[in-house]
Order: structure tokens, then sequence, then C-alpha cells
């Protein structure tokens, strides 16, 4: 199934006014002896239909878009996911940085996937500043046969209201996109993002240590937007 597109949600909730503009023209103009209670059903219900598209989670204007990202496999680690999560809550919270929290969580990317069940465990980090609150980033820690999986990503899903916004307005004003970012914003974004990222760094060093293994030749560049090291 093609997904729908921003063109199409735009072109439903147009279509939905003019349906109901419409519907109060012929009232106006005959009377009320037209009846145009359907009109206005369907007006309605296409206006409904398409913020119900637009703003539910994962939605067309709420869809989560990974950034950057950054993952290491160690060898024989296996079972060692505890010590990953919390060393690196220990270390962002030392680290001292303004307006970030971290807390554990559960996620599932997509709402099928939460029905049944298929969840994994996150350390999710945020920061707290208006322009900034879209973006989060998710730490995990997971058992791979016998190896353990790090990694963390950097999210951005706009805000119900930016997105609500977006809508009303046909897309003139409220969803500002990480190409949007003035220079103070994206300076503060990338001091958030390589907080954690060194946070996470200092506990998977830690961790090859303790197995007897060479953190030197960890790759600690990120791939995507901001490409953090």
């Amino acid at each position: 199934m093609a997904p729908v597109s921003r063109s199409l949600v735009f072109l439903v909730l147009i279509l939905g006014v003019l349906f109901i503009i419409f519907a109060f023209l012929i009232q106006l103009l005959t009377f009320g002896f037209v009846n145009t209670g359907w009109l206005y059903g369907l007006g309605i219900l296409m206006i409904i239909s398409s913020i119900f598209l637009a703003l539910m989670p994962g939605g067309i204007l709420r869809k989560e878009q990974v950034l950057d990202s950054w993952g290491i496999l160690i060898e024989k680690g296996s079972g060692k996911s505890e010590e990953i999560f919390k060393d690196t809550e220990n270390f962002l919270k030392e680290s001292k940085a303004p307006n970030v929290e971290a807390e554990r969580t559960k996620i599932a990317p997509g709402v099928m996937k939460w029905i049944i069940g298929a969840e994994r465990e996150f350390l999710k980090v945020r920061e707290r500043s208006a322009s900034l609150h879209p973006y989060n980033i998710f730490i995990g820690a997971r058992d791979y046969g016998e190896n353990l999986d790090v990694s963390w990503y950097l999210t951005f899903t706009p805000s119900l209201i930016d997105a609500l916004v977006y809508l009303l307005t046909l897309g003139r004003f409220g969803l500002k996109t990480p190409k949007d970012l003035d220079l103070f914003e994206l300076q503060d974004l990338s001091a958030y993002a390589t907080n954690c990222h060194h946070s996470l760094l200092k506990a998977v060093e830690k961790l090859m240590l303790s197995l007897n293994q060479d953190p030197s030749k960890i790759n600690r560049r990120s791939r995507g937007f901001l490409g953090v090291s």
C-alpha cells in the first residue's frame, strides 16, 4: 500500500472545507428549503480524516525521522546491557549538561509492533528547551548472540501543536525541520548529541577494558546529519 502524501492530506482538508462552504451557500440561497445535511457531513468527515492522517502518532506530519546514529558490536559482551545503561546514565549526570534528562523506556516502531508486544528497551535522552524539544536520543544495548549490540539514534518528531499549525496553514507555518535550525540551535543540538555520544563511548570503553579488549580501535564517528565523534 502506497503511503499517503502531504499533498493528498491537504487536498482532502481543502475539499472538506469547500463542501461545508458550498452546503452553507446552498442553504442561504434557497432559504433552507434544500437539505444539505449530507454535504455538511461529508465535509466534516473529510476534515476529520485529514487531521487524523496528519496528526496521529506516526502520521504524515508526525512521522519520526532518524537523523544520526552510531553503533558497535562488543564481542563476548552478552549479558552486559545493564552495565551500559547504568554507566551511560551516570556519565550523563556527571556532565551536568543543562536541560537534559534521561529515562529508561520501552518502545516499538509502529502501532502494530506495539500491539503484538515487539518492544525493546532504550535509555531515552531529551533536551527540555523549546527549540530542541522535538529531538530525542535513544540509547540501546541488547544481546546479539554472544555479543552486545550497543547503539544510539538521534530522532526528530514534530510536536502535535507544530503539526496542527502546519496543517491548518497548508504548509506555510509551524513545522520547523532540522534544515530550518539557526546557528545557535544547531550548535545546541550538536553539543547535546555529542555529550550523549561521549557518555555512551565512556561506558563502552569501560566495558571493553573489563573484557580485556582494546577500545582504541572503536570507530567514533556517527553516521548522519551531525557526524559527531
